[in-house]
């Protein structure tokens, strides 16, 4: 079913369909937007209002929800639609440095060179980037961290974007968005072969889930209102990986020599489905039990296909 809006939306119309083409997605995504992010967007402002304060939105989603997509659409549309000054950073802009990780690595556990896990981001500098936003006045300008994946470290600081002005809605996502910590008895138990193998005294999973009981935890309280993008299964999640894997190597097969794709992806070297395997298990642990108890106190949950479509917006009544 097409979307038909009204004489009066025309302007919302083409800035869905500007952003539909921006990003490579189906036609029929404009019926997503209008059953499932335009009511995210207006509950979004109805608690601003209430608030009459900055206001921390978290979007949570295991890989390949289409967190970074639900996000750029609510920001543009609270923005130009709604007139909301909307900011928006994701945990993995503020990924540890790679000699940090490496440091973490040699003085922790030898798993901590791959980035995700908490425990390898800077959790001080995302509070600070909260904070600045928060209290942030029209004249200010605030940097916002960036990371470079190609490179697998951070952008350089005079690099980095900056957010001009004050902020009505600060938008966070993150694969470990406001995660809980399990029980330490839970931890005894290797949840797969990477833990079994490379983890077998407990270290690193240990660590990762001391993390969460700590600094995590007071960033994480900054959340005023929790969205969460729901995965079918972690089967789906591995899929979905291999899937964009699969699409990076078609695109750098297909690039031309001169130049290469854009963001450095000549130079990163593909994941055999294998590899893809190993990678996806660091996240299996947190994954699962995000799946297993976020739904039931999440402000919002919003079911993911296995086709990636987003289901209607469940929201948690007060």
């Amino acid at each position: 079913m097409n979307w038909k809006p009204n004489v009066s939306d025309r302007s919302l119309e083409q800035t869905i369909s500007a952003l539909i083409q921006q990003e490579g997605l189906p036609d029929a995504y404009a019926e997503t937007v209008e059953k499932t992010i335009l009511p995210l967007a207006d509950r979004i402002c109805a608690l601003h209002d209430t608030e009459k304060q900055p206001i921390v939105v978290g979007i949570h989603g295991a890989q390949g929800t289409g967190k970074s997509t639900l996000t750029l659409f609510l920001r543009e549309i609270l923005l130009r639609h709604r007139n909301r000054s909307a900011a928006n950073f994701s945990l993995d802009d503020i990924y540890l440095t790679r000699g940090e990780r490496q440091d973490l690595a040699e003085r922790v556990h030898p798993l901590f060179i791959t980035r995700g896990v908490p425990g390898t981001h800077d959790v001080a500098l995302g509070q600070q980037v909260l904070n600045r936003l928060r209290s942030a006045v029209p004249e200010d300008a605030t940097p916002i961290p960036a990371f470079d994946k190609s490179r697998d470290d951070r952008v350089p600081r005079d690099q980095w974007p900056v957010f001009g002005g004050s902020a009505e809605v600060i938008l966070l996502e993150g694969w470990c968005l406001d995660a809980r910590p399990e029980q330490d008895s839970a931890l005894a138990q290797p949840m797969n072969p990477l833990e079994e193998n490379e983890d077998p005294d407990g270290v690193w999973r240990s660590y990762v889930n001391d993390q969460l009981k700590g600094e995590y935890r007071k960033f994480f309280d900054e959340i005023d209102f929790l969205i969460m993008l729901k995965a079918p299964s972690m089967a789906c999640v591995l899929e979905w990986r291999r899937l964009q894997e699969q699409k990076l190597a078609n695109k750098i097969r297909n690039a031309p020599e001169s130049g290469g794709p854009h963001d450095g992806a000549q130079e990163l070297r593909i994941m055999t489905d294998e590899e893809v395997g190993r990678f996806v298990m660091h996240y299996e642990r947190v994954t699962r039990a995000c799946l297993a108890e976020m739904p039931g106190r999440a402000d919002v949950l919003i079911n993911v296909a296995e086709d990636h479509g987003l289901g209607l917006p469940q929201f948690r009544e007060a």
